[in-house]
């Protein structure tokens, strides 16, 4: 038997390595990816969910009684909300909410509440 020396396995074993570590972090990096977006889309629909949960109680409370109070704050699970409310223009009342999660997120929003139809009919998010 001749001693060939040119090398073909190691070559080949190198580069199936580089190409198995190549695809192996680009689906390493798509999982973490995926899953950072999964974990802020939870974030915005929480948000969501306490804004549009506030302006409901205030609107059942401006159906109810007329008028509420001018500062208060609701508490949920992972976050308070506090809401200001301007003194009215014509008919329609400005509040605004302030939105603390104890992440550490703090989100603003603006409603305005028209007092003769008893409900908000424009809504602005600050960022």
């Amino acid at each position: 038997m001749k001693r060939n020396e040119q090398g073909f396995t190691y070559p080949f074993t190198l580069c199936m390595l580089i190409v198995f570590v190549l695809f192996f972090s680009i689906r390493v990096n798509l999982l973490l990816a995926e899953r950072k977006l999964s974990q802020q889309t939870g974030i915005i629909s929480q948000e969501d969910y306490y804004f549009f949960s506030s302006v409901k109680k205030l609107e059942n409370k401006l159906k109810l009684g007329g008028t509420f109070s001018t500062k208060g704050t609701f508490k949920y699970v992972n976050g308070d909300m506090d809401y200001q409310a301007a003194t009215p223009t014509g008919t329609v009342q400005i509040i605004s909410f302030t939105l603390k999660l104890n992440s550490g997120i703090t989100v603003i929003g603006r409603g305005y509440f028209d007092l003769k139809l008893k409900k908000m009919i424009k809504w602005v998010e600050k960022n």
